[in-house]
């Protein structure tokens, strides 16, 4: 739609959200997504890979509600709709933080000095060589 304030110079309408209607609409992509994750274990409701299919599909959903709208996605309204299912869904998914550690001293010993010897004896072996150059022919 263009909007023709100086003749001859059309610009563009600008459409703005609207975000009563998009948040009317979110909630059925939510109940959608509720019933697919019925099809998942609870306990499973962790491991993306369980739902990765119903999740992108809730996603999608989600976009297309707020673009039907005229409004961008992401933006703050939707973000608040998904953090809501997200509380809903995922609130015992806990990211368990590995903690590193060192290993004993024995064995990162080790594992340093077997790099270092084969490298010395590499090169032992390359002048070796190089100097019996008799046997090379």
């Amino acid at each position: 739609m263009w909007l023709n304030l100086f003749p001859g110079h059309p610009v563009p309408l600008l459409l703005l959200c609207n975000e009563s209607l998009m948040l009317e609409k979110l909630p059925a992509c939510g109940k959608s997504f509720e019933e697919m994750m019925k099809k998942v274990d609870s306990k499973k409701w962790c491991n993306l890979t369980e739902f990765i299919m119903y999740y992108d599909n809730f996603t999608q959903c989600t976009e297309r509600e707020a673009n039907n709208a005229s409004c961008f996605w992401p933006n703050p309204l939707a973000e608040g709709f998904i953090t809501g299912i997200h509380k809903q869904f995922f609130s015992n998914c806990t990211s368990e933080k590995v903690h590193w550690e060192d290993p004993p001293h024995e064995i990162l010993i080790t594992l340093i000095l077997i790099p270092v010897m084969l490298t010395c004896a590499m090169i032992t072996l390359v002048v070796w060589c190089s100097k019996r150059s008799d046997i090379l022919v």
